[in-house]
Formats: structure tokens, sequence, C-alpha cells
């Protein structure tokens, strides 16, 4: 293996590695100072995000060989399609399942902004690429 070798994770390894950080910088403080209620809403916001990341990378890999414009116009419907399930996830998250509404909401965004940072330089990637 040369220097020039560029170590590259999946974009899936990118998602689980993602998981493992956050789940090692957040556990200790969120288990000294949060509630049940507290942690369970971080959980569902967390597994909401996964849930919408693994959705989008299922729609990315299915249009990747399709020409641009029908790439585009596939990869920006699911977005939207993701984007109004979640709101309803979470309307019935916090509304019927009454989970802690800010941790959930918060876990929700900062996960998704990563995971959504993430998507981008994929999708980046393999326009690139092809």
């Amino acid at each position: 293996m040369s220097a020039a070798t560029k170590f590259e994770l999946t974009f899936p390894q990118q998602i689980v590695l993602v998981l493992v950080l956050t789940a090692g910088l957040g556990s200790y403080p969120l288990l000294k100072f949060g509630t049940d209620r507290v942690i369970q809403g971080v959980i569902a916001g967390v597994v909401l995000s996964v849930v919408n990341v693994v959705l989008g990378y299922i729609v990315i890999r299915y249009s990747l060989n399709k020409s641009y414009t029908t790439f585009i116009q596939i990869v920006l419907g699911g977005i939207a399609v993701r984007l109004f399930v979640m709101v309803g996830l979470l309307l019935i998250s916090v509304g019927l399942l009454k989970f802690h509404s800010i941790s959930l909401v918060g876990s929700l965004f900062v996960m998704y902004i990563i995971f959504l940072t993430i998507e981008v330089l994929y999708i980046h990637k393999k326009i690139q690429n092809s």
C-alpha cells in the first residue's frame, strides 16, 4: 500500500461512524443528567434520523444509473417525500407517543444536519465520478 492510497469510508460506514462517535460523546452527559423521558426522546430522534438517511441512501443508489435529469428528479422528490414523512412521524412521536419534545426535536435536528451533510457529499462525489 503506497502513501498515495486514500482511505475512504463507504456511505453506510460513515453513518455507523457518526452514530458511534455521537453515542460515545453524548452518552455520559445524557446518562448523568438526563431523565428517562429525555433519554427516550433523544433515542427516538436518532432513530428517526437514521431511518431518514437510510431511505435517502436507498433512493440515491436506485437513481445512480439513471440520466442526470432523472437522477435529480428522483433525489429531490425523495427529499421532499422524506421531509413530509419525517414531519408526520415527528407529530406522531410528540402528539401520540408523548416523547419529550425538546430532546426529540433537538437530537433529530442535530443528527439530520450531520446526515444531510454526509448525504450531499456522497451525491457530489458520485456525480463527480460519473
